[in-house]
């Protein structure tokens, strides 16, 4: 674990900042419209929970990566979706009620799943380690709580009681949560010194093979479960996009920097995979009005 205030203040202030955001976009009438049909929750969850870190297994197996590049890949594996889905389902005229509601599941889940899957990877690559680390649960639990459940919660109560001013903040945020997140690329690079080449050529292909399986599970999935269109690409923008700051997060705090690679080399090419999706939207489907009402999406998203 490392002391420092780059891992200690900053990581979970960004963190704590994204999901605020995330909580802005939500509302309680996006449950609901979601429940009335849940194919595409039910398999949506059940990929990005189950299936996503099984696939970051098997990719650091086949590759045979450094344990803490392993560990990191397969966090990176179980962190949920990001803000950043929503908008690109919103740009690639996906369902976006879809989009929002499956963030947040999956991150509230995450709370159970994520520090289960980081233990069994350390599990995995013991051998490795002098001292075998484990993931401190409690510790864990607390801090995933805290900074992916309670902002949740409370920017949903700020959509409900300040509706007009939710989307205005919720712009803010982004700009400050993307500040952030530089800030913390920048120090984290400098935290590594001479060692990024090699160790990004180690995590670039891992983080893509990952990102590419991701929006092929999410496309598989909800072609199984018939879903039409609109929710396929829906899911496959969620799979391909995860929260790198949460992945950072525990990576940094289980391991350090360099298991913190995978998931910094993951949130640039998601962005690649992102926008191709949108474009493949914008292109087979139709111009139409959201399953949203216009008023619950973000300000930057409307206009």
């Amino acid at each position: 674990m490392e002391n420092n205030p780059l891992v200690d203040v900053l990581l979970p202030a960004m963190l704590f900042v994204i999901m605020l955001g995330v909580g802005l976009t939500l509302t309680v009438a996006d449950l609901r419209e979601e429940a009335r049909a849940p194919r595409g929750l039910i398999v949506g969850s059940l990929a990005q929970l189950v299936l996503l870190p099984i696939l970051g297994f098997a990719i650091a197996a086949s590759l045979r990566l450094p344990a803490p590049l392993a560990v990191g890949l397969v966090i990176c594996a179980a962190c949920p979706g990001g803000t950043v889905s929503n908008l690109l389902a919103h740009l690639g005229r996906a369902n976006v009620a879809l989009s929002l509601v499956l963030t947040v599941i999956a991150s509230v889940g995450t709370i159970v799943t994520l520090p289960l899957a980081a233990n069994l990877a350390l599990e995995w690559k013991a051998a490795s380690f002098g001292a075998p680390p484990s993931v401190p649960l409690g510790r864990t639990l607390g801090l995933l709580v805290g900074v992916v459940l309670v902002p949740v919660a409370i920017g949903m109560l700020i959509r409900r009681h300040a509706p007009n001013t939710a989307p205005r903040l919720e712009r803010q945020l982004n700009r400050l949560g993307t500040a952030m997140l530089i800030l913390l690329v920048v120090g984290l690079t400098a935290s590594l010194s001479g060692r990024i080449p090699k160790l990004a050529t180690k995590a670039g292909i891992p983080a893509l093979l990952l990102n590419l399986g991701g929006v092929v599970i999410g496309f598989v999935v909800a072609v199984v479960a018939r879903l039409p269109l609109r929710d396929q690409i829906a899911c496959a923008i969620e799979m391909g996009t995860k929260n790198v700051a949460l992945g950072m997060v525990v990576a940094i705090t289980v391991l350090g920097s360099e298991a913190a690679l995978p998931a910094a080399m993951y949130g640039l090419f998601m962005y690649v995979s992102g926008f191709a999706l949108v474009l493949f939207g914008a292109r087979r489907l139709p111009a139409a009005k959201p399953l949203l009402a216009t008023a619950s999406l973000p300000r930057d998203i409307r206009e």
